[in-house]
């Protein structure tokens, strides 16, 4: 959605670079936990098409939209509230006509993976996020004005507003994502199957208070060598043992400092952090918020 000259959106330029690059203004922006970004958008019009951006986005609207259109479907236009769902290997050519304000959420691989197996205990290959354009959902347009509405700036409204888009992916994974064959997936090459997949997963939460929870010693529990378990496991989860492990333990950490009064250090060590200070810059990192605002929160 953007830009006076046809821009193109392909996995070297995702859909957030190519937009900023276009007549399309960046109002807002924040990083959520789980690998989620959010932005608000105002845009006055162009031409955009995506071309397999790489990453999935949900796109609702929040002004306007009445003009705007796929180039082959011109009847069917936005309208306030309606969203959009773009796959990341989905392509589609748009004609945009503003003025127009809309927030995007973006979710990496490894965000997808974790609520499919969380909600669903499902090989993430196994699920399809199907795309949908200009489509009507009370809870998306909820989720859009209510983050809409809060100061992005406010560590406090941010942990809120946080809360608000991990609440709307486990919406989007539960109402969008369509099951496909689960054999098919098991059976394609460079896969965990579904019994070690549980197992190296279960066994990840069960030691997230450990400091080793290495590549050798996962790779033991799919009874793999290191080389093959990290290749299978990138290819199930999208994401590295590392980059799972490290957001199981700030998983771990927040649902801690939400649900308990534990001093920082005991939390840390709870959840493999080397000690209070460790925790604290994970934290940060990850939400903007200090593991004292998480709490205020």
């Amino acid at each position: 959605m953007a830009a006076d000259l046809t821009a193109h959106a392909t996995a070297d330029q995702p859909v957030f670079d190519v937009l900023g690059r276009s007549s399309a203004r960046r109002e807002r922006e924040l990083a959520l936990g789980h690998g989620l970004r959010l932005v608000q958008w105002h845009n006055h019009g162009g031409r955009m098409d995506y071309q397999r951006p790489g990453h999935h986005t949900l796109s609702v609207y929040l002004q306007g939209g009445h003009s705007t259109h796929l180039v082959e479907t011109p009847r069917d236009t936005g309208r306030p509230g309606c969203h959009c769902i773009l796959p990341a290997e989905h392509e589609s050519r748009w004609n945009v006509a503003g003025p127009l304000r809309f927030v995007h959420l973006y979710l990496s691989p490894s965000a997808w993976a974790d609520r499919a197996v969380r909600l669903l205990d499902a090989e993430p290959r196994a699920l399809t996020l199907a795309q949908r354009i200009f489509g009507e959902d009370a809870t998306l347009a909820a989720w859009a004005q209510g983050v809409a509405a809060r100061d992005w700036r406010d560590p406090t409204e941010r942990l809120r507003i946080d809360a608000l888009s991990q609440a709307a992916l486990d919406h989007l994974v539960l109402q969008a994502a369509q099951p496909r064959q689960r054999q098919r997936a098991e059976r394609s090459a460079g896969g965990l199957s579904s019994t070690a997949r549980r197992r190296v997963l279960a066994f990840v939460d069960a030691h997230l208070d450990s400091a080793d929870l290495s590549l050798p010693r996962l790779a033991a529990q799919a009874n793999l060598s290191e080389f093959h378990f990290a290749r299978m496991f990138r290819a199930s989860m999208g994401c590295t043992v590392h980059d799972w492990v490290a957001a199981r333990r700030l998983d771990r950490a927040r649902a801690l400092l939400r649900e308990t009064r534990l001093p920082l250090a005991d939390i840390a060590a709870a959840c493999g952090y080397a000690g209070a200070s460790h925790l604290s810059r994970h934290v940060k990192a990850a939400t903007g918020a200090t593991p004292g605002q998480w709490r205020a929160g």
